[in-house]
C-alpha cells in the first residue's frame, strides 16, 4: 500500500469545490492523455447519482477508462466511497496504479489529499498467532513444520511476515514471496478461526485488523464483491459506515454474491471438525458427530449425483443428526473458549458444520441443495446449498439503503439494461421469475442507465464471423468438421489466436489436433502451466495459440499482434445438468416466464461479450472473433445474443474471414 498523506476525516467540508470535469480534465492533461467523450460522460453521470441518491448502471466500453470516470466522483464526494471490484487483479490496478496516479494528478485542483485503502478478507492477511504460535491439527496437537519445498515455502512467508509486521505492512498476499495455496493456509486463519484482535496477543499488530483502521480513515475504499455481500447481505460489519458504492465488473455480481452464499458439507468435514473437538470436548458429544458423519456418508451414498428436488427421508434424517450432534458440541465447549487458539479454531469448525446442516436440513424453498461425486482429494462426496436467486436480498439488504452504480463493458443484454437490472433487483416484477407473487413491498428502485460506448470503432477493425456451415455441436465436444475449421483459421491467421472452449476437454483435444497438423506453430493449453505463464508466453511470440476455458473468457488483456483470432467453439449455455441454473430456469418457467432466455440465454449473453471483448482491446486492434457454432445465426434467441455483443462487422462467409486473417498476417 503507497504510503498517503494524512487527509481530514471523510465528509469534512473542502475549502473549495472543484468540478468532476475540472479534476478529470486535469488529471488526464497530467497523465498525457486526452479528453474521452464517454468518460466525461461518465464521471458526470456517476456524481449526479451520488449527489440525487439514485442508482445507475452504466456501460463503458473497452477503452473508455472507466476507473476514472467513477474515482474522481468517489473523491469528490463528500462521505464515504465503497469500490467493490469481482477480481484481483482489478483492485490491485486500483489500488497500485489508478488512485496514486489519480490523485498525484489532480492535487492542484483538489483542496486536500484524498485518502484510501484496501480492504481484503482475513484470510488474505498473514496471521501472526498462527506464525508465532503454530498450527493445531485435527486433533489440537501443533503440526511440525513441513519439510521440502512446502516447509522452505512457509519458511519464507514466516520470515517476510516478521519483516511486514516490523515495519507495519500490508501483510496481504499479494505482496508475499511465491507461493502455493497449501503454503498459505500455514500462515493463514479464516474469520471464524480467528481469536479476535480483544483475546489475541498479538492483536495490536494484526494486518487484518489494521487495515480495518486504515479504511475507516479512508475517503474511498477498494474491496471485492464477496467483502460487499457479507457486509451489506449477510450482515457482518466488514466494511467502515459508507453511503455510496461503485461495483465495478458489475456482471459478475451475482455470480460472485451466490457464491459468497453457496455451502458446502461432506461427511469427510464433519470428521476432521470431531477430530479437532475431541481434544477440547468430552469424548460423547465428539463420538455423537462422529457417528453422524457415518450416517451422512451412507445417505449420500444412496442418492445420485444432482439436485436434490424432493429430501429422501435417510438423508433428511442424517443432516438433522449432524445438526443436532454439532449443536450440542458447539454447547459442550461452553461461551468462552479464551485465548486457547486450538479450542476457538475446533469450535469454529464444529460451527460452521452446524449452520450448514441447519440450513440444508431446513429444506427452504428459497434454497436449492445438490449432490455432487467429488474425488476424495476434494473431500470426497457430499452436499452444496445455494440461493435459488439473490436479487431480492440485493434489492432489501444493498439498494434500498445504499446509492449503487453498477458498471462494466458488459450490461446491455439484447440491447438493453432490463434484463440484467432484474439480476440486480432494480426490477420488481423479476420476482416472478423464482416463482414468488409480487407483494405491495415490491416498488421497484428508482434507476436509470447509460451507454456511454466505447472510443473504438468495432465495425472496422474487427468481424463477427459465425461458421453458420458447421453442424450444431453435440454432447461429444468438438467433432472432425469444427477440429478442421480450427486448423483452417489458425493456419491463415498464423497463429495469433485465442481460444475460447466450453470445457477443459475441448480445448486439450484442439491443443492436440493442432500440434499435429500444424507443427510449426505453439500452442499452448490451460493447465499445462500456471496461468500468468502461459500468458507471457502467449504475448512473447505471435506464432502461438492458447488455449482454454473459463477463466480466459474475461479479464484476460492481450492488445496487439499477440491476438487477431478469437475463436469460440459453441454458445456457453450452462450444462442442462447444471443444478442451480436449471433450478432457476425450472422456476422461471412455472411462474409462466421464458425460463430459457431468462436464464441460461442471459448466461450465454454474458459470457459471449466477455470472449468477444478480448479481441479489441486498443483503437490499433485488428482481427477476427469466429463462433464455431450455427445456432448464433437463424434461431429464435440469436438475436437476443447478437445484440449482446460489440458491434462487429458480421459475416458467415468463411473465404471472406480466411482472406482476411491472412491478409493481418501478412503484416
Amino acid at each position: 500500500m503507497p504510503t498517503q498523506e494524512s487527509s481530514p476525516e471523510p465528509g469534512q467540508q473542502r475549502s473549495t469545490d472543484p468540478t468532476v470535469r475540472e479534476v478529470l480534465a486535469a488529471a488526464v492533461a497530467s497523465l498525457g492523455g486526452r479528453e474521452r467523450p464517454g468518460q466525461v460522460e461518465m464521471a458526470e453521470a456517476v456524481a449526479g447519482a451520488m449527489e440525487d441518491r439514485t442508482h445507475l448502471l452504466v456501460q463503458a466500453g473497452t477503452g473508455t477508462g472507466k476507473s476514472l470516470g467513477y474515482l474522481v466522483p468517489a473523491l469528490l464526494h463528500e462521505d464515504r466511497v465503497v469500490v467493490a471490484t469481482a477480481t484481483l487483479a482489478l483492485q490491485h490496478q486500483l489500488v497500485e496504479r489508478d488512485l496514486p496516479a489519480l490523485i498525484q494528478a489532480s492535487q492542484d485542483v483538489l483542496a486536500r489529499t484524498p485518502a484510501y485503502a484496501v480492504l481484503k478478507g482475513r484470510s488474505n492477511y498473514a496471521c501472526l498467532h498462527r506464525i508465532r504460535e503454530g498450527v493445531p491439527d485435527d486433533q489440537g496437537a501443533l503440526v511440525e513444520l513441513p519439510t521440502g519445498s512446502l516447509g522452505s515455502e512457509v519458511l519464507e512467508l514466516r520470515s517476510w511476515a516478521e519483516e511486514e509486521a516490523e515495519r507495519r505492512g500490508a501483510g496481504d498476499r499479494d505482496g508475499a514471496p511465491r507461493h502455493t495455496d497449501r503454503a498459505w493456509r500455514q500462515v493463514s486463519v479464516s474469520a471464524r478461526e480467528c481469536l479476535g484482535a480483544a483475546r489475541c496477543p498479538f492483536g495490536a499488530e494484526c494486518f487484518a485488523e489494521l487495515a480495518r483502521e486504515e479504511a475507516s480513515r479512508a475517503d474511498v475504499v477498494v474491496t471485492n464483491h464477496s467483502m460487499l455481500a457479507i457486509d451489506a447481505i449477510e450482515g457482518v460489519p466488514m466494511i467502515p459506515e459508507y453511503d455510496v458504492v461503485v461495483v465495478d465488473e458489475a456482471h459478475e455480481l451475482t455470480a460472485r454474491v451466490t457464491q459468497a452464499s453457496t455451502q458446502e458439507l461432506t461427511p469427510t468435514q464433519v470428521e476432521r471438525a470431531t477430530r479437532r473437538a475431541e481434544r477440547h470436548v468430552s469424548g460423547i458429544e465428539a463420538d455423537d458427530l462422529g457417528d453422524a458423519a457415518e450416517s451422512l456418508r451412507d445417505a449420500i451414498a444412496g442418492c445420485a449425483p444432482g439436485r436434490v428436488d424432493s429430501m429422501p427421508e435417510e438423508l433428511a434424517v442424517a443432516l438433522a443428526q449432524v445438526r443436532d450432534a454439532a449443536r450440542a458440541l458447539v454447547s459442550g465447549f461452553g461461551k468462552e473458549t479464551g485465548d486457547d487458539a486450538g479450542a476457538t479454531q475446533a469450535k469454529a469448525w464444529v460451527q460452521e458444520v452446524f449452520a450448514t446442516a441447519e440450513r440444508m436440513a431446513a429444506q427452504l424453498s428459497t434454497d436449492v441443495v445438490w449432490t455432487s461425486d467429488r474425488e476424495p482429494a476434494r473431500g470426497g462426496p457430499g452436499l452444496s446449498v445455494a440461493p435459488l436467486q439473490v436479487w431480492g436480498q440485493l434489492r432489501d439488504r444493498l439498494l434500498a439503503s445504499k446509492t449503487v452504480v453498477f458498471t462494466s463493458a458488459t450490461l446491455k443484454l439484447g440491447g438493453d439494461f432490463d434484463t440484467l437490472a432484474g439480476t440486480l433487483g432494480l426490477v420488481a416484477a423479476e420476482r416472478v421469475a423464482v416463482g414468488e407473487e409480487p407483494g405491495d413491498d415490491d416498488a421497484a428502485q428508482p434507476w436509470r442507465g447509460i451507454d456511454v460506448g466505447s472510443p473504438f470503432d468495432y465495425a472496422k477493425q474487427g468481424i463477427l464471423y459465425v461458421a453458420s456451415h458447421l453442424p450444431r455441436p453435440g454432447r461429444d465436444g468438438l467433432g472432425p468438421a469444427q477440429i478442421d475449421e480450427i486448423v483452417d483459421l489458425v493456419d491463415a491467421a498464423d497463429g495469433r489466436t485465442l481460444g475460447l472452449f466450453s470445457s477443459r476437454r475441448a480445448a486439450t483435444v484442439a491443443a492436440e489436433a493442432l500440434r499435429e497438423r500444424l507443427p510449426h506453430l505453439t500452442i499452448l493449453a490451460q493447465g499445462e502451466a500456471q496461468l500468468p505463464e502461459l500468458t507471457k508466453q502467449f504475448v512473447a511470440d505471435p506464432h502461438t495459440c492458447l488455449f482454454g476455458t473459463v477463466s480466459l473468457w474475461q479479464g484476460v488483456d492481450l492488445p496487439g499482434d499477440t491476438c487477431q483470432l478469437v475463436v469460440i467453439d459453441r454458445i456457453p449455455f450452462p450444462r442442462p445438468d447444471d443444478p442451480l441454473m436449471s433450478a432457476r430456469q425450472r422456476a422461471a418457467d412455472r411462474a409462466g416466464r421464458n425460463g430459457f432466455m431468462t436464464v441460461a440465454a442471459t448466461h450465454a449473453a454474458l459470457l459471449l461479450a466477455q470472449g468477444a471483448g478480448r479481441l479489441i482491446r486498443t483503437s490499433e486492434d485488428r482481427g477476427v472473433v469466429a463462433v464455431l457454432d450455427p445456432r448464433l445465426s437463424g434461431t429464435t434467441y440469436a438475436r437476443f445474443l447478437q445484440a449482446s455483443l460489440p458491434p462487429l462487422w458480421r459475416t458467415t462467409d468463411r473465404t471472406v474471414v480466411l482472406g482476411a486473417l491472412a491478409r493481418l498476417a501478412a503484416g
